[in-house]
């Protein structure tokens, strides 16, 4: 019996962390064990966090299990997107990374790759949120 090989990348975004477990297959993706079309309200989601697959043309080739939680739809979505280019990268680790076939050169060139950092600015005192003033009154 042969052992069938698991890719696996963790994503990060806002709040959201997802773990996310790549094996050869038929293109299925499950989220929190749920269908991912049941799990994203919206389309938009799912074309979002399928983009790596549709750079390198692997979107048939992996069954996709993820686990995420924390975050809103948005953050989970960019989660997944990075957990996914990152076992894409672990799929593609024995391919010589300067060709230009190379996973990590598509995926670096769509901008895949860089964690989005941006996460929500703390309340500030005597404001009434990060940066928003009181209303001013003359009088």
């Amino acid at each position: 019996m042969t052992q069938k090989k698991l890719f696996i990348g963790t994503g990060r975004r806002k709040s959201s962390i997802a773990q996310v477990k790549m094996v050869p297959g038929k293109g299925k993706i499950t989220v929190n064990g749920v269908d991912v079309r049941e799990f994203f309200p919206y389309e938009t989601n799912v074309m979002d966090l399928k983009q790596p697959l549709v750079a390198t043309n692997t979107e048939d080739i992996f069954d996709i299990d993820v686990k995420v939680n924390g975050g809103g739809f948005n953050g989970q979505t960019g989660a997944i997107r990075l957990g996914i280019t990152r076992a894409l990268l672990e799929y593609d680790s024995k391919n010589d990374p300067e060709s230009d076939t190379s996973f990590r050169k598509i995926l670096k060139r769509a901008g895949f790759i860089t964690r989005d950092s941006r996460v929500k600015e703390r309340k500030k005192p005597g404001l009434k949120a990060a940066r928003r003033a009181p209303q001013f009154s003359k009088r």
